[in-house]
């Protein structure tokens, strides 16, 4: 199995995605964690909440990865997102791809999150001490 795809509504263990994606042929592992800021514009963030058509979503993560998999020389493509309300400091997103040759796993890895920002019906609410508003999952 070369991809791993999940949407969680718990914590995901970011040791356990890396542990996936390494193998022996790997030169390169590349991963990308996002994680909740505590300012948006300006503005203090308190939390975000993250809701998605799970699937859609899971549709799209595995569409993302095949596509990495076809333009790149990699041996494994994780993506995992998580949905539901997430404190200041907590992960939302893992991304991680083992290749090769680093040059590989690095474009990979932006590829996946910039096309999963675009594409994935995944959306978040952003919570301010004035109120509230929903906004895509990408800037």
């Amino acid at each position: 199995m070369q991809v791993q795809v999940q949407l969680y509504d718990n914590e995901i263990n970011v040791g356990k995605c890396i542990n996936w994606v390494t193998t022996s042929e790997s030169g390169g592992i590349d991963i990308f964690i996002g994680t909740v800021r505590n300012a948006t514009k300006g503005k203090t963030v308190f939390k975000l909440e993250f809701e998605a058509y799970a699937p859609m979503a899971i549709k799209e993560m595995h569409k993302i990865a095949d596509e990495a998999l076809s333009k790149w020389n990699l041996q494994k493509v994780l993506i995992h997102h998580r949905t539901g309300a997430l404190e200041v400091g907590e992960i939302p997103v893992v991304i991680a791809v083992s290749a090769a040759h680093r040059d590989a796993a690095f474009d990979a890895c932006r590829y996946i999150i910039d096309t999963l920002k675009q594409t994935v019906p995944i959306w978040k609410k952003e919570f301010f001490e004035d109120g509230e508003v929903w906004v895509a999952a990408h800037p």
